[in-house]
């Protein structure tokens, strides 16, 4: 019987293309006994619904709660955009996190040197940048009570989202970015809207009160919106930032695209650990989407969902070497001039899904 277990959703469009390459590395580890992974696929997203007219199902659901870790590709396309608004692609994401309780979301935005020329920034501004945001994966206004559209009359409508917090949850995930910070620079950003907002002020609160408990940490505070465009002015003096669920899922695609391309990365999403094994329930994905546009062509990156599985390497099975081996062979390849189309450069070897796959696999071998 093998000693972990994965739970594989590849989704929609390249998902399928970019899960490919995963479970040839996954193949490629556990040939050598570097690991001892048994796998299980699953329908999620649009696929799901297809086969099931529903996002994923509870069989589903059930074996990724029994997995030691999900590994998920990507969902959604036009295909699906007239599917009921409980049964879109998108709704397989939010029930896994929900029913995980996954709610530590780590993504991280780092500039590789060979594709420091390719960010919309200047080189200088980018080049060795490596940035943490944690984001709340589990509360706020994408899950909070009412969630709704009513019908006032006269043809007026008013649509209603709750954003909702709680002391533990911002606790929690506070926890998760000042222990992260002890692994890195010791300094952490904690980014809200106490200005306008009364649950950016219990934010504030709390976590200045977790930072009581970290006094090796540096700890600021910045004002959501200015974050935003600290990001573009000067990434580099962020290091580990924690913000809700909102302003994380909007800063965390600013920061990813510093780095020149959303394909490049991955994200980690854990729950809080057993207090009986010490394991966290975790999933992890690639930050882009299905890229309907290029789906089938195999012409995708699969670094972002290579990376991620590097990630779960590293904080579900504290495989830390090898998930360092795996990330210096992408450096390695990109170094060597390989790219992908969405990271085209002039006078680099333009290759596909597979090939960028092999390519790596090729300097892990080396």
């Amino acid at each position: 019987m093998a000693t972990h277990s994965l739970f594989l959703l590849p989704g929609d469009g390249i998902g399928t293309e970019i899960m490919a390459e995963v479970e040839k590395l996954i193949a490629w580890t556990n040939d050598r006994q570097l690991t001892d992974f048994s796998t299980d696929r699953g329908l999620a997203g649009g696929s799901a619904y297809d086969k099931y007219q529903r996002a994923i199902t509870d069989e589903d659901v059930a074996k990724a709660k029994a997995a030691d870790a999900v590994i998920f590709g990507a969902v959604g396309g036009p295909k699906w955009d007239d599917t009921p608004y409980e049964q879109r692609p998108e709704a397989a994401l939010l029930r896994l996190r929900k029913e995980l309780a996954v709610f530590a979301n780590l993504r991280p935005a780092i500039c590789y040197p060979a594709l420091a020329a390719a960010s919309s920034l200047k080189q200088e501004l980018v080049e060795g940048l490596d940035i943490l945001i944690v984001r709340e994966l589990t509360g706020g206004v994408y899950f909070g009570e009412p969630k709704q559209i009513t019908d006032l009359g006269n043809g007026q409508k008013r649509g209603i989202d709750t954003q909702v917090y709680e002391t533990y949850e911002i606790d929690r995930i506070a926890r998760v970015a000042f222990d992260l910070a002890r692994t890195r620079s010791g300094k952490v950003h904690s980014a809200d809207k106490k200005n306008v907002m009364k649950s950016g002020v219990l934010w504030d609160e709390v976590v200045k009160g977790v930072a009581a408990d970290y006094p090796d940490i540096e700890l600021h505070h910045i004002l959501a919106d200015n974050a935003a465009m600290q990001l573009v002015r000067n990434p580099k003096q962020f290091d580990v930032m924690v913000t809700d669920n909102l302003f994380g899922d909007i800063l965390s695609d600013v920061a990813a695209m510093l780095t020149g391309s959303l394909g490049m990365l991955p994200s980690a999403s854990l729950g809080a650990p057993d207090p009986a094994t010490g394991k966290r329930k975790a999933f992890y994905e690639p930050v882009h989407g299905s890229a309907p546009d290029i789906a089938g062509k195999g012409i995708a990156n699969p670094i972002a969902m290579i990376a991620s599985f590097a990630m779960a390497l590293r904080y579900s099975f504290n495989m830390i070497e090898l998930a360092g081996r795996i990330e210096a062979a992408i450096a390695a390849v990109l170094a060597d001039g390989l790219r992908t189309g969405d990271i085209a450069q002039d006078n680099r070897r333009i290759v596909g899904t597979e090939e960028m796959g092999a390519a790596i696999l090729a300097k892990l071998n080396a």
